[in-house]
């Protein structure tokens, strides 16, 4: 598959608008059925440098390349990620869970240096699930911080497919280490997706704390082996 590249053309067509800072965010795991969502952000300015070679949105690029992409996109410009764990997910819903990794992204971004004040969020999609989940304290003494939702954002907005690229890679680490200690869900080849496998081990020896126990109760509704393929990808 060919990757679409992405520009910076929105991100300098709203700099140009007088915003300070652009952040691109993305969120990775919204369909598996184990481990937490993930929700990356990288910050460009005015001075932003030219896009970094080969950056497209995760799901376009191999595992290797995601993984040699990281630090050059770190170079390229601030970046962060937040999480919100599987418990989050079943106890909240997806929806909340996604604001709440957006604005601990948010949150680490700050910790970086990069002031929210005059920013403006990017946000892959078409539904606002950030505003309400950013909290108070974090936006005090700054303006408002405004969200744009665009649909594909992480195929044509380079921010977004950055933020797309540094989440992806840390949701799956993060399921990879956490196969050494549940091998039989195959977690280091489905980063917690539905596949066959993972199936096959929930069926042999259970449910694991890492599991969205709410979103496998209405796949028994309906039977497991229908949704061996349901979120393959993200």
């Amino acid at each position: 598959m060919t990757a679409v590249r992405p520009s910076l053309r929105v991100e300098k067509r709203l700099l140009g608008a007088g915003r300070v800072t652009v952040i691109g965010m993305d969120e990775v795991g919204r369909g598996a059925i184990a481990g937490p969502v993930a929700v990356g952000v990288a910050a460009v300015t005015v001075d932003v440098g030219r896009v970094p070679q080969g950056l497209a949105d995760s799901k376009l690029l191999s595992a290797s390349r995601r993984d040699a992409l990281v630090p050059v996109v770190q170079r390229w410009a601030p970046t962060a990620v937040g999480m919100a764990s599987a418990e989050v997910v079943d106890r909240q819903g997806i929806v909340p869970a996604l604001g709440q990794a957006g604005a601990a992204a948010l949150a680490r971004l700050a910790e970086t240096g990069v002031s929210l004040d005059g920013a403006v969020v990017v946000l892959d999609g078409s539904f606002d699930w950030l505003s309400r989940a950013v909290p108070a304290a974090l936006l005090a003494g700054v303006d408002p911080l405004d969200v744009v939702v665009r649909v594909k954002a992480d195929r044509d907005c380079a921010s977004v497919a950055a933020a797309s690229v540094v989440a992806k890679v840390a949701r799956d680490a993060l399921m990879v280490a956490a196969h050494e200690d549940a091998p039989h869900y195959a977690w280091a080849s489905n980063k917690g997706y539905g596949s066959t496998a993972h199936y096959d081990g929930i069926r042999s020896v259970g449910t694991h704390a890492l599991h969205r126990t709410s979103w496998l109760h209405q796949a028994s509704s309906v039977a497991l082996d229908g949704f061996e393929e349901l979120g393959a990808v993200g």
